[in-house]
């Protein structure tokens, strides 16, 4: 994600001198050794720079605003920068001086780094959350609904049309679903993407509109709005600008800040790891979801985590109409196992924390009691409607036999792989499916980016499948003329093929973690 540097607050640092740039041109295999031997040698210059480099101010009041804040705020990443603990206050200062810009962009990303470097103790990512939570606009509901208000955030995946199954289907139960979610980046789907794939579907809704939504149809599904939580939205920025994007604490505040803003009663994490997701090892992940579950808790929201496995694609659809499709399939009943066990887990997993089931078992039966009798599939449509689909297709795309393609987009190829060899399917590498959709136009590679809806893959044999030399295993969905031969071997090296004796499966959910 790219940074638009603002005249009025800051000159992008020069790389020549600015130990910052340094560390950005640096190569990715000296980077973590470069950091920890020149951080400390390096931060009188980078300090130094951050104050000289002021802003002018158009008022005298704003004037001595900055300079009472230039003056004090390099103290604070001379301490977090030597390993001290930040008091509450200090944090306060820092989010604070973020969404107000009266630090500097090199002074916030010089505490992004000394974050990252020293990491940070449960209550500084405690302070820290709720101070960027703070920064903006905290949703308030009606007191009939405490007890309801419930959310879910996944850390991302390759086919992960999770939401689009779960929101309705925790509605149907009686639960009020403010889903804010966002789009898609690199080779992961976002679920705004995959919903404007459908004709009318508005993801902007005004505070107003989101309060009707909920009253008349118990979900919505909608993108962040300017007011709420600010000062994620700078930092985010220069996380990713200066390879601060993995910190534990980092990532914690951001997540659970805009969860806080939304009021909730109680919220779930699908935290993922594997070959494609962001975290490759269960250890690492559960370290994030023990983070972010902490922190939810202490703010009031009774959070659990699921940590799941993210190889193979999830379910056989990627790509934004296609999951769209499969997404409604499973919300006629008829949807791949994978989903059906993320859905229950992570509804029935809610369901226990808000007190509307006695068990997780208990809680995963009533989620998946919905998507059998059509209870959730009608909150589906009904959530399409109030919130711009016309109510003419969204009855077409929810009835038993649809014609998805004479609503939803259709790309203009859809030729199949063959298996090159016979044996039993060991193993899908989702990654490389979605770098390759990612080519073709389903992904973007920055923020602002436009998504071709109708690219995808759609799968044809899954794990433990015997298959025969020349049987179809890929359908690809793209626009362009014919795949080039450097994607047709990338995709063709997706598949590991091996004997049965060879195939190790192992559960989807890894681990449960609760409130």
């Amino acid at each position: 994600m790219s940074t638009r540097w603002q005249k009025r607050d800051l000159s992008p640092p020069d790389r020549k001198v600015s130990f910052f740039w340094q560390i950005q041109l640096a190569s990715s295999a000296n980077r973590n050794a470069l950091l920890k031997q020149t951080f400390q040698h390096n931060t009188r210059t980078l300090l130094s720079q951050a104050v000289c480099q002021s802003t002018v101010y158009q008022s005298a009041a704003g004037m001595a605003h900055q300079e009472q804040s230039t003056a004090t705020f390099p103290e604070h990443i001379r301490k977090k920068r030597n390993g001290e603990q930040l008091s509450a206050g200090e944090i306060r200062d820092f989010v604070q001086g973020v969404k107000d810009k009266t630090i500097q962009e090199s002074q916030i990303g010089a505490m992004l780094m000394a974050i990252w470097l020293q990491g940070m103790v449960a209550e500084e990512t405690h302070a820290l959350t709720k101070e960027m939570m703070l920064s903006g606009e905290v949703m308030s509901w009606p007191a009939e609904w405490e007890g309801l208000m419930v959310d879910k955030h996944s850390t991302g995946g390759v086919g992960d049309k999770i939401s689009l199954v779960l929101a309705p289907a925790l509605a149907a139960c009686g639960c009020k679903v403010p889903m804010i979610s966002g789009r898609g980046l690199a080779h992961t789907g976002g679920t705004l993407d995959k919903l404007e794939s459908i004709p009318g579907y508005n993801v902007y809704q005004s505070v107003q509109q989101l309060h009707r939504i909920l009253e008349e149809v118990g979900c919505c599904i909608v993108g962040q709005t300017d007011n709420l939580v600010p000062a994620d939205k700078v930092m985010y920025a220069l996380r990713d600008v200066t390879s601060t994007v993995d910190s534990l604490p980092l990532i914690t505040g951001s997540i659970i800040s805009k969860k806080g803003a939304e009021s909730l009663s109680a919220l779930v994490l699908d935290v993922k790891f594997g070959n494609a997701a962001l975290y490759k090892d269960l250890g690492s992940a559960k370290s994030l979801a023990q983070s972010m579950v902490t922190v939810g808790n202490s703010l009031g929201i009774r959070t659990g985590a699921v940590l799941s496995r993210m190889n193979c694609p999830i379910g056989r659809c990627v790509g934004n109409t296609l999951e769209v499709m499969e997404s409604l399939e499973c919300l006629k009943g008829r949807g791949p196992d994978d989903i059906l066990e993320l859905v229950t887990s992570l509804g029935g997993l809610l369901l226990w924390m808000i007190g509307r089931a006695g068990s997780l078992e208990e809680g995963k039966k009533v989620i998946s009691k919905t998507l059998q009798n059509g209870a959730a599939l009608e909150k589906f449509q009904n959530m399409m409607i109030g919130q711009g689909v016309t109510s003419q297709i969204a009855a077409s795309l929810c009835s038993t036999n649809a014609d998805y393609y004479s609503i939803l987009r259709r790309a203009n190829y859809q030729p199949e792989l063959e298996t090159e060899g016979l044996g039993t399917v060991l193993d899908i590498d989702g990654m490389v499916i979605a770098q390759v959709l990612h080519r073709l136009g389903a992904g973007r590679s920055k923020a602002g980016d436009p998504v071709n809806h109708s690219v995808g893959a759609e799968l044809l044999v899954s794990l433990g499948q015997k298959v025969e030399k020349g049987q179809p295993w890929l359908r690809v969905h793209y626009e362009t003329p014919a795949l080039s031969a450097e994607q047709r071997l990338s995709l063709q090296g997706a598949l590991t093929l091996g004997t049965a004796d060879q195939l190790h499966t192992q559960p989807l959910v890894a681990e449960i973690i609760l409130p």
